[in-house]
């Protein structure tokens, strides 16, 4: 499985895919992709429920809105207010990380509030997030929030060890 966190061309993570063996691609797109729909045989994980291998996985877009015009840009209550229904899932991938989890400093990097509360009340065992420009692995309630920059691999054992 290869997990698109954004900003990453759809050829990329095709060419991932291929060069691993995989048999799918899940992702969600960032502030720097297009309004495109994700080339085949991506599969768009924004506010949407997949499952592989027995695990679910939701995902969310974009990131806060820093700048009033740009794709996948939210203000904090519209995602605050989509991320309040989302059901339950294992596993959850975002472009932005949560609020106070991970951020730069700068407006461009603040995390989402609506995605720190669904994280309490949804307890996903990972949440991998891109955006922030750093490798970073961390814990969050009962949730391993995992920033990726660049491409990781992983191993996902359930439930995730504590303390990392």
């Amino acid at each position: 499985l290869v997990i698109g966190c954004g900003d990453v061309p759809d050829w990329v993570l095709v060419d991932a895919a291929d060069r691993c063996n995989c048999t799918r691609v899940l992702a969600v797109k960032g502030n720097h992709d297009s309004s495109r729909d994700f080339s085949a045989p991506i599969e768009s994980l924004h506010l949407k429920i997949r499952r592989f291998q027995g695990i679910s996985f939701g995902g969310f877009n974009g990131t806060s809105q820093y700048k009033p015009h740009g794709n996948f840009l939210y203000p904090q209550e519209q995602a605050a207010e989509l991320l309040h229904a989302f059901p339950e899932v294992d596993v959850m991938v975002t472009h932005n990380s949560p609020a106070g989890v991970h951020e730069r400093g700068d407006p461009a990097h603040i995390g989402f509030i609506g995605l720190r509360q669904y994280v309490f009340r949804a307890r996903p065992a990972f949440l991998f997030h891109g955006h922030q420009h750093k490798e970073a692995d961390s814990l969050l309630g009962e949730t391993r929030i995992i920033g990726v920059c660049g491409f990781r691999i992983m191993d996902l054992e359930f439930p995730p060890p504590q303390g990392k």
